[in-house]
């Protein structure tokens, strides 16, 4: 065996406790011997489709029994998967398969009129599939991977790039491996433990939910969407032990919850997409709801830095401290800078993703020397706890979902009668935040805000939209032409109750 290998986590895992029960959803179970045995024989059914080892396969599939089989069936065979996130666009999808030289896309019977949909020039080089086809086709006798190499590609997800195109963002399964070892070490380890997975498993922060399941050997209560009142009734009928949310998932549930607390077997609230308000976290405190505050990203395969409850109201703000084994420091100019000074979060550890997929200049400026530049700005304090004070300094975080301006920007400037746009996060109630755009017409051309928007909406996910659009004379720029949105926000930022 190779230093970097392993056994399989699922054919380990279904040798040591084969009994015990991996997934739940609705009505139905697989304990961890019948999912690996559900895995094989699917692994054998993409082999029919002549799928083979380090091909790449998309996955637009919503949170089920069966997403769960596929992603470990792709790991007997040894093909990267590509997760693609369901509430993208029909254009947005197809660049993502193209640029990830997708072989073959499974979808489910949700997204089977997204699939269809795809425009027509993305479909030279894949082929696709509904999922429950592919469960029904024959079983070639295929290699089956039963060790696999720390070093290897796990999975591909996409994340918002400044350029206004998202990457790839290449994990491996050692990143898989370290981040659930690190969340172990940090909140403990139950054998009845049980984690309900209510974020979509596109995004790092559900599919490593299913990565501890198998790696620790617990379950997850699967849930095709996030419902308050569903989730609650979860926790309080006392099964779930760990459920992982954003702050507007949170607020939902504290606003639905009838009782005065959950259960005492549940605890951990394990809250990322940016900072918990103040009123969320003194309720969760006064009502004995245990609040584990997150920092990460997809480039870490989820939470490299996290706060536990005994610090939820002393270090108010903080996302706490990094994970065995991970190392954080701040910078600026190439300089470590000092407790309390603020510059770029940047951590180290084997969580920390092999790069970008073939975005080679992207992945030298992010990792250098082993360290990841997150971009973001923070600081530490005397005790060594981070506060994050811009999420990538223009990313806007709405209800949880990662938002680039340049993304919108790109598509506003695609359209033939824009001349130049910017875009900036306003604060909304509900939301945290939502985007807004200011736009520069062409010469000769007026601004019609309704079809700018059909147009956002047919090339963008609906939370990318912008809430608002504002006609301006011109889009502040520096001398470098880069947007200044401190400018946009100082000169044009609407009131409040407008956004």
């Amino acid at each position: 065996m190779k230093a970097q290998a392993m056994p399989n986590w699922l054919i380990k895992r279904a040798e040591l406790t084969p009994s015990r029960t991996a997934v739940i959803f609705q009505q139905e179970s697989r304990t961890f011997a019948e999912l690996h045995e559900a895995s094989l024989r699917t692994a054998k059914q993409l082999g029919f489709l002549g799928i083979q080892s380090g091909d790449h396969v998309a996955l637009l599939l919503q949170n089920r029994i069966e997403t769960v089989v596929l992603i470990h069936a792709l790991t007997y065979i040894g093909a990267v998967t590509v997760m693609l996130n369901t509430r993208l666009t029909p254009h947005e999808l197809a660049w993502q398969i193209e640029d990830a030289n997708v072989k073959y896309l499974i979808y489910d019977s949700h997204n089977q009129d997204k699939a269809a949909s795809l425009p027509q020039s993305s479909k030279r080089n894949w082929q696709g599939s509904l999922c429950d086809e592919v469960f029904a086709l024959p079983e070639k006798e295929i290699p089956i991977r039963k060790e696999i190499d720390l070093d290897e590609i796990h999975t591909i997800i996409y994340t918002s790039g400044t350029t206004g195109y998202p990457k790839g963002v290449m994990l491996s399964y050692g990143n898989h491996w370290w981040s659930a070892i690190g969340s172990s070490l940090n909140l403990g380890l139950d054998a009845d433990d049980c984690w309900l997975a209510a974020l979509p498993f596109f995004h790092v922060s559900g599919l490593s939910i299913l990565m501890r399941s198998v790696i620790y050997g617990i379950s997850v209560l699967i849930h095709d969407r996030f419902d308050p009142a569903e989730a609650n009734q979860a926790i309080l009928q006392g099964e779930v032990t760990h459920i992982s949310v954003v702050s507007n998932m949170l607020a939902r549930m504290l606003s639905e919850l009838k009782e005065p607390s959950y259960p005492k077997r549940f605890r951990c609230m394990l809250a990322g997409g940016g900072p918990v308000p103040l009123h969320l976290l003194e309720e969760c405190k006064s009502r004995g709801i245990p609040v584990y505050q997150t920092y990460g990203m997809t480039e870490t395969a989820s939470q490299i830095v996290t706060l536990g409850p005994e610090y939820m109201l002393s270090k108010l703000g903080s996302a706490g401290k990094p994970l065995f084994p991970a190392e954080l420091r701040i910078e600026k100019d190439g300089k470590v800078l000092a407790a309390g000074e603020v510059g770029e979060i940047v951590v180290k550890g084997p969580s920390i993703t092999k790069g970008y997929y073939l975005r080679e200049e992207a992945t030298r400026q992010a990792i250098q020397n082993d360290w990841f530049y997150t971009g973001d700005l923070g600081y530490v304090d005397e005790e060594g706890f981070l506060y994050v004070l811009d999420r990538r300094s223009d990313l806007i975080i709405s209800g949880g979902e990662n938002i680039y301006p340049a993304e919108i920007e790109h598509v506003l400037t695609s359209f033939p009668a824009i001349e130049d746009a910017g875009v900036i996060g306003v604060s909304h109630e509900n939301w945290g935040q939502v985007p807004i755009a200011f736009v520069k017409m062409r010469e000769g051309f007026t601004m019609n805000e309704d079809e700018i928007l059909q147009y956002c909406r047919e090339r963008l996910a609906r939370y990318k939209v912008p809430h608002a659009l504002h006609l301006i004379d011109e889009i502040p720029r520096n001398a470098a032409n880069k947007i200044l949105r401190r400018k946009l926000r100082e000169n044009f930022l609407l009131p409040r109750n407008e956004s």
